[in-house]
Formats: structure tokens, sequence, C-alpha cells
């Protein structure tokens, strides 16, 4: 537990220190996101890079506690691959697309690592097929959720505190230091980025978080007492999943491109509400802590209860999504009204 603490410390030191550098960089390099009074309310421009000091605290935090064995080399390589990536994005030329195509060269590279879901009873085209899709499914999750201050630092924190537990529970050491220095990584960042932020994560932060917050989750053990756990992982991450889905929904039943960044989003919609930044940002938090310990739970009890959960989490979420569906979100057009949340309100999954 001492070397989870003293890496986890040192990954919180070197983002406390690395954030205002990178920040400084940003608005040298003019690497800014601007307000367009369409999805951008920000108050003035707030630089980007913070992803970038995230990145490098963690990497360097890791490399001097831990030992660079493949499986943690092919989940370094595949996090850089979504930093470069993200960096290209943020200086804002990259398209959808190549996007896409890039988090599937960086999948590709976690699966050479052997870095993949494994389930017995499946044939191994079908757990490919699942690992591409999951890991493609939160990183942009967690890229989806970055639009107010400090909401998708924490929730990642969050994510990454259930699944240390889940690690310690497993006896997964590699698994456990890789969350500890992730989190103390972020938890320094959201010194800075919690309202009002003073600098973002970036694509290049978004990115990477999700890749490593999907590969973390991805192989851990679940299903020690019941099966029904294998879902375990879907709850710790609800939050930017549950938000991926219904601004999808929303989208979709819109006739809406899915790339187009949108007022959808859950954050927002609360925001409609009239709660300020940091109340949003707090309940999401408390959601958040509320499905990891749910998923938790679920790991420990015998299969009936632990449908039970499921199916609870599973009926909260379709009430939700019924109700927040039902507030009524300005058209983003130049000019509308919404009160502002701050951080960057352009992700496209």
């Amino acid at each position: 537990m001492l070397l989870y603490l003293l890496t986890f410390g040192l990954a919180l030191l070197l983002a406390l220190y690395g954030v205002p550098v990178a920040r400084r960089a940003a608005l040298q390099f003019n690497v800014v996101d601007r307000p367009d009074g369409r999805l951008k309310h920000q108050s003035e421009p707030v630089p980007y890079f913070g992803g970038l000091a995230v990145y490098l605290a963690f990497l360097i935090s890791l490399a001097l506690t831990f030992e660079f064995r493949q499986d943690v080399l092919g989940l370094v390589l595949g996090g850089t691959l979504m930093v470069m990536l993200g960096l290209i994005d943020d200086f804002g030329v990259l398209k959808p697309w190549p996007k896409l195509i890039g988090q599937l060269i960086a999948v590709f590279v976690l699966i050479r690592s052997g870095i993949r879901i494994e389930i017995a009873a499946f044939p191994d085209w079908l757990d490919l097929l699942l690992t591409v899709v999951w890991m493609i499914g939160i990183i942009n999750a967690v890229n989806i959720i970055d639009v107010m201050d400090g909401l998708a630092g924490g929730v990642s924190v969050i994510a990454c505190l259930w699944l240390f537990v889940v690690a310690l529970v497993n006896h997964d050491t590699m698994v456990a230091m890789m969350l500890a220095a992730l989190a103390g990584s972020l938890v320094g960042f959201l010194r800075y980025n919690f309202h009002p932020a003073t600098i973002y994560l970036g694509d290049a932060g978004s990115l990477f978080v999700g890749l490593m917050l999907g590969a973390l989750a991805m192989v851990s053990k679940y299903t020690a007492v019941n099966p029904v756990a294998v879902l375990a992982p879907v709850l710790i991450l609800g939050v930017p999943v549950f938000d991926t889905l219904f601004v999808m929904y929303v989208r979709w039943l819109r006739g809406l491109p899915m790339f187009l960044g949108s007022l959808d989003h859950i954050a927002l919609r609360l925001r409609q509400l009239r709660l300020s930044v940091p109340q949003v940002v707090v309940a999401s938090y408390g959601a958040s802590a509320a499905l990891g310990g749910a998923a938790l739970a679920m790991m420990f009890v015998s299969t009936t209860p632990a449908l039970v959960i499921a199916g609870v989490a599973m009926l909260l979420a379709v009430v939700a999504a019924v109700w927040l569906k039902r507030i009524e979100m300005p058209k983003p057009v130049k000019g509308a009204v919404l009160p502002p949340a701050s951080e960057s309100a352009r992700r496209a999954p």
C-alpha cells in the first residue's frame, strides 16, 4: 500500500507543478478554447494542454515506481498515441473519421500487447469485437462528458478509485499501480480545472484518460462470485456511458449526425434547471460514486441480488433519460442563451 501511496503522491505533485507550465505553453502558442456564442459560453479563452500535463505526470510517476512489462508498455504506447492524436485535434486540424482511425490503431496496439476482453464462453472473434466496441466507446465517452469545469476529471478520479479497489481485491499490482498514478495526476489537474477552470484537459487529455480507464477496467476480473458482475465496469463508468448513449439517442431522434457538437449533454440540460456548475458537477460525482458502490456490491453477492442491482440501475437510467429529455434546450445558434458552463461543449463522439 505504501508504494501505491507513493505513486499517487508523486503523480499529484508532478501534476501540480506541470499543469501551470502547460497552461503557459498553451497561452504562448495560442492553443485555447474560445467562446463562440454557439456551443462555447465561457467568459474568456481558456488554454488547453491540461491533458499533456496529466499524461506526463502519469508517465513519470509510473516510470519511477514500477517495472515496464509488455502489458504496461502496450498501455503506455496506446495512451501516447491518444495524446498525440488529441494534440492534433486540439490544434483544430483533425476531422472525425481520421480521429476514429487513430483510436482504432491505439486499440490494435492494446490487443497486440495482450490487453483485451477474454470471456471463456465466447469465441475469440467475439472477444476481439467486444474489445474494440468497449474501448472505442469508453474513449469517446470520457471525451464527450468533458463539457464542464471539473466534470470529466472528477468523474474519472472516482472511477479510478473504484477500479483501484477492484484491483486490490484481485491482487493485481499492475492495474492498481497504474490507477494510482492516473488518479494522482487527475487530482493535481483538478486543482486548476474545478470551477472556474483556468485550463482544460483538451482532447489530448480526455482521449488519454478514456483509453486508460477503458483498458484498466477491461482487464480486471469481476465474475468470481457470479457471472452478472461482468457488468460491473459498465456501472463504474456509468456516468460517461449514460451520457454518451443519451446524447446519441437524442441526436438520432432529431436526425442529427453523431459527430455533431450539440447542447444535448446531461450536464448542460441540468444547467437549464438553473443549477450552478459546482452543483451539476458534484451531483455527477455523487452519481458516479453510487454506481461504483453498486458495481462493487454486485461482485460479492449471489446471482439473484446481482441481477436486482443491474435491473434497478437500468430502470433508474431509463427514468433519468425520460426526465432529462423533457428539459427544453435552446437551439444551438449564435446568440442562444444558456447559462455558461465554462468548459468547452464542442466534444464530439
